[in-house]
């Protein structure tokens, strides 16, 4: 039977690696709000808690010995994951993706502990102690440099590619299963070889990085070249529509004598009342024809960051197409957003998507867009005809929509990806048929 030293021995070193996959998770997910993270730290106590018990009840069947240590490994691997799931907000395959990428730099850095514990000149307790030390300083020094080369940014590009997060979740778990083994291995290791052993598994886990930050290298230059590609479509349709300008103009010309002679002539008889009805057809017909298209062109060359041009663009023609009548303001320059231009396209994105969705509902659907850009500030507004009752405190949730089931995974991603901006503010409202989405961007 297990003695109660073994227990709290075993509950210490399983305590240990969980503290230094939490450092590392940090790290790979380039967490920036790493305080309100650590808050929820206490709940994943409960895992190592488990797992000592886990194994405790294994020792007991002989015959699970040879799997003693892998059973153990993935029902570890499973309770982080629902920690991971709960206190980050991701999906189940994103949380075991960054939970399985975690222990393999924790696994990596336990292989050197292990190494000082089983050659070192101490005694068994001060060895063990020594250990868990190193286990620890290790993982920090290793997150802070996974910080300054960004690995968290490259990982969090593959993590939330929603288009097969469950691959890479089996990539990364396929990985994790390799450095286990690794660490396995030490134990068949002989003295003269463990220098040569622990450089072979460095130079597995800094290829796995490098594989990592491959991977999203090439992923961010696909999205780049889609976008090139996006904004070269766009900008014929932009470039169509300053040709129709252009015609509008000509015609306009061509007829203006002919209607000045027309109103002179009312004006000599003294019709006063029929030359201001002629004067404000011609106003009204001029918005209609030449205004609109050249008041939306000033709008959008007032965005000057390509990619969200590019966004809007696309989302005006979508909306042209749906008969959802749209009315942009961009009254000042918007050159630049104080957070990842990417994000900030994606968080346009669903809340237009979210817009042109539910307004056709209405009788005379519409969507109004709003950017300011003043002193390094960026605010956004999205409003829309709304007929739904819209509940405010659930419409976050995942899963949740006004559409019914399988959708309204928008506002849930949006939510997710402002999490990493403190210095981001949204606000949402919904009254008298409108709902109104309301994104401010602060200078940092």
């Amino acid at each position: 039977m297990t003695s109660l030293s073994n227990l709290l021995a075993e509950f210490s070193d399983t305590l240990t690696a969980h503290l230094a996959m939490t450092a590392y998770l940090l790290a790979v997910t380039d967490e920036r709000a790493v305080w309100r993270r650590l808050k929820k730290l206490p709940l994943l106590l409960l895992s190592p808690l488990i797992a000592t018990l886990l194994s405790a009840a294994l020792h007991t069947v002989p015959e699970l010995r040879m799997f003693h240590y892998f059973i153990l490994s993935f029902t570890i691997l499973t309770m982080y994951t629902l920690w991971v799931r709960w206190a980050w907000q991701f999906g189940f395959w994103q949380a075991f993706a960054a939970t399985c990428m975690a222990a393999i730099f924790q696994v990596a850095d336990a292989t050197l502990s292990w190494m000082l514990y089983l050659t070192g000149p101490l005694n068994e307790r001060l060895r063990f102690v020594a250990a868990i030390g190193l286990h620890l300083g290790i993982s920090i020094v290793i997150s802070l440099l996974l910080y300054k080369l960004r690995f968290g940014t490259w990982f969090r590009l593959l993590l939330d590619n929603e288009s097969v997060p469950w691959r890479a979740a089996l990539l990364f778990f396929t990985l994790e299963v390799i450095m286990e083994v690794f660490l396995q291995l030490l134990n068949g290791v002989e003295l003269p070889f463990l220098t040569l052993y622990y450089l072979l598994v460095i130079a597995m886990v800094v290829l796995m990085a490098v594989l990592v930050m491959y991977l999203a290298q090439r992923f961010d230059a696909a999205r780049k070249i889609q976008a090139q590609q996006d904004i070269i479509a766009q900008q014929r349709l932009y470039e169509q529509d300053l040709e129709m300008i252009r015609r509008e103009v000509r015609t306009f010309r061509h007829d203006y004598k002919n209607l000045l002679a027309g109103l002179s002539q009312q004006a000599g008889e003294g019709e006063l009342e029929g030359l201001l009805h002629t004067l404000s057809e011609l106003d009204a017909g001029f918005d209609s024809r030449l205004g609109e298209k050249i008041q939306a062109s000033t709008q959008i060359g007032n965005l000057q960051i390509p990619e969200v041009r590019s966004l809007l663009l696309s989302k005006l023609t979508i909306m042209r197409e749906k008969g959802v009548e749209c009315c942009l303001e961009v009254l000042y320059p918007v050159t630049s957003v104080d957070m990842d231009v990417w994000d900030f396209v994606r968080c346009l994105g669903i809340l237009i998507d979210n817009a042109v969705e539910a307004a056709p509902d209405a009788e005379k659907p519409w969507v109004e867009i709003v950017l300011l850009a003043q002193n390094g500030q960026v605010f956004l507004r999205v409003s829309n005809s709304c007929t739904n009752i819209i509940d405010l405190a659930k419409m976050w949730d995942e899963g949740w929509s006004t559409k019914g089931a399988g959708r309204g995974l928008g506002l849930y991603s949006y939510q997710r990806i402002l999490e990493n901006y403190p210095n981001t503010s949204p606000c949402t409202s919904w009254e008298n048929g409108i709902f109104i989405q309301e994104l401010t961007v602060e200078g940092r």
